[in-house]
């Protein structure tokens, strides 16, 4: 592809992150050197600038790489970590669009020719390189553990990609303020494809790379360093989609409720009674119940409080269904006055005894509904009054602060 001549400069910066890489830096630069002039031949963009940073080395990575001309080498006194040295990179650089590429020599620098004409010509907002090919030199143990991220990611996300902590990529730059904040360490690439994945206004695209074995020592711990993968795919659920974590959670809870009093409510359809053994497995029942109300409540909440805080909250009230909606919401508080009142009727009897006796002489099945129903109506009495004050929030949000422009539907 050749650029127009009215086409605006697009540059590509290319960051290299380096600890301790001086067996591969050189090979990894001279590539990425020579690749340059293919980028720009091939695609819209018009310069190639390629940053280095050493992590904290203490050989002579950084001493080869400056050893390169055109290119920049910025170099940290003690490690930050692998994404605090792409983040610095760019930082540097600059540039329309933001790339980088492991320094072990793993990934070949011509993949970002695909990687920058999916971005110019489909507008992608970012362009991962998939190491799960055929070919591919990925040691068994990552690779086993990085299908297992897929699977998680593709469940919660609803989008599938064959390869989540790729070490090869290209963001445009508009696009990066949606990914921030992004971790400093290895989970910094984890982190990106979570937050690419699970946001609905991004574009992402995966491409087949080649992936060659590394040179020297590889710097990943598999346990240490997966278990932190897969704490940002689950926080970055939590902020943007946090109702892919909370109902399996619901739906878990609500059946365990189901399993407890399977038992005393078998009992009773057989015998039409109720008997003393029975009220621990109701009480723990109810409990359960609770919670599951409880952590519906609260993912309401946080949904449109998300919704509200990222500036999209016209378009989640009305493109949203199903339980995150305020007027499902509203339903839920009716059908849970109706069934307050049913529960009430059934301990109006105990009222007046207690006013009159002084006592109670009702079954505890009957307090303990009318209990358990009064907690859950307050509940859901208590989200709606939130809900009510997000929306008016979402009335006043542009008068209080002016934000950025309002997408069609946001208004």
């Amino acid at each position: 592809m050749i650029p127009s001549v009215h086409a605006p400069p697009v540059q590509l910066t290319i960051v290299i992150p380096a600890l301790n890489e001086e067996q591969a830096i050189g090979q990894t630069i001279e590539r990425c050197q020579a690749a340059g002039g293919e980028i720009c031949l091939r695609t819209g963009v018009t310069r190639v600038r390629i940053v280095v940073v050493s992590d904290g080395s203490t050989d002579r990575t950084a001493a080869i790489a400056r050893s390169f001309t055109g290119v920049d080498v910025l170099e940290f006194p003690r490690n930050q970590g692998y994404g605090a040295a792409i983040k610095a990179g760019w930082s540097h650089g600059g540039g329309d669009l933001l790339g980088f590429l492991d320094a072990d020599g793993t990934c070949d620098p011509k993949h970002f020719i695909p990687m920058c004409r999916e971005i110019l010509e489909n507008h992608q907002d970012m362009v991962l390189g998939c190491r799960m090919t055929a070919g591919s030199r990925m040691p068994a143990l990552r690779r086993f553990g990085n299908r297992l991220f897929v699977l998680l990611l593709g469940f919660l996300a609803r989008k599938r990609v064959r390869d989540t902590a790729s070490g090869m990529r290209v963001v445009r730059r508009q696009a990066l303020p949606a990914l921030l904040p992004l971790p400093d360490g290895l989970h910094f690439t984890p982190a990106m494809s979570a937050r690419a994945l699970l946001d609905d206004d991004l574009k992402v695209k995966e491409i087949d790379m080649e992936y060659h074995e590394r040179i020297g020592r590889s710097k990943l711990h598999a346990l240490r360093d997966g278990l932190r993968f897969l704490n940002v795919i689950l926080s970055a659920t939590a902020y943007i989609k946090v109702s892919r974590l909370t109902v399996p959670l619901m739906g878990l809870v609500a059946a365990a409720s189901a399993v407890v009093v399977a038992g005393p409510a078998l009992f009773y359809l057989r015998n039409r009674r109720l008997e003393e053994w029975m009220f621990y497995r109701v009480t723990l029942s109810g409990m359960l119940v609770t919670v599951a109300v409880s952590v519906l409540c609260a993912t309401v909440i946080a949904e449109h409080t998300i919704a509200l805080t990222l500036h999209r909250y016209g378009r989640f009230r009305h493109a949203t269904r199903g339980l995150w909606r305020y007027e499902t919401l509203r339903l839920l508080v009716l059908a849970g006055c109706a069934l307050w009142i049913a529960g009430a009727s059934l301990n109006i009897e105990g009222v007046v005894d207690l006013l009159t006796r002084g006592q109670v002489g009702l079954h505890w099945s009957r307090v303990m509904l009318g209990a358990f129903l009064t907690i859950h109506l307050a509940q859901l009495v208590g989200t709606l009054c939130v809900l009510k004050i997000i929306r008016a929030l979402h009335q006043r949000q542009p008068f209080l602060h002016p934000g950025p422009p309002a997408a069609p539907g946001d208004e």
